[in-house]
């Protein structure tokens, strides 16, 4: 009898762990999915707190960029989207225009650098800042976008979940 019992209880803990946990785990994942955005949160820009959107992207050759955007007083709080190089040995020359494509649309943003003072005497030269205005306000849906900035970076894919970030921003 005592045998038989053992043997039940085993087969009860076996369908349990091999069948009806992993269920209960994929159905957890499948109603409750890990979410994926980008935040805004306050950041110190030009020595202001100000409410931005930050993301750090890889290009295709696996190089490390920051991505800003906020609404910039020094601009009449115009969107401004601020490129940053990592780890900062790499210049950056202004002025260079910032060339967007999504699909057949292609925009190029104005280089915004030189008249942001801080940025303008930084000797590292690692960040540019551009004016995203234009392609937000040109934009309807969060599509995936792909920057390339000539001598810098070739193809630096932006996901949609940053492009609706950017665009609560407005």
């Amino acid at each position: 009898m005592k045998k038989i019992t053992k043997l039940n209880k085993n087969i009860k803990q076996n369908i349990f762990f091999r069948g009806l946990l992993p269920l209960v785990i994929f159905l957890c994942l499948v109603f409750n999915p890990i979410k994926v955005h980008a935040e805004i949160a306050e950041i110190e820009i030009n020595g202001e707190l100000i409410n931005a959107s930050s993301e750090f992207l890889r290009d295709l050759d696996f190089e490390t960029w920051q991505l800003v955007a906020y609404n910039s007083p020094l601009f009449e709080d115009k969107l401004i989207l601020r490129v940053i190089g990592y780890p900062g040995n790499l210049r950056i020359d202004h002025p260079t225009s910032l060339q967007v494509d999504s699909g057949r649309k292609k925009w190029f943003l104005t280089d915004k650098t030189l008249i942001n003072v801080a940025l303008a005497n930084d000797g590292r030269q690692a960040a540019a800042e551009f004016d995203l205005n234009e392609l937000i306000n040109s934009i309807d849906k969060n599509r995936p976008l792909r920057l390339s900035l000539s001598g810098v970076f070739s193809d630096l894919p932006v996901p949609p979940f940053l492009v609706k970030e950017w665009r609560s921003l407005t």
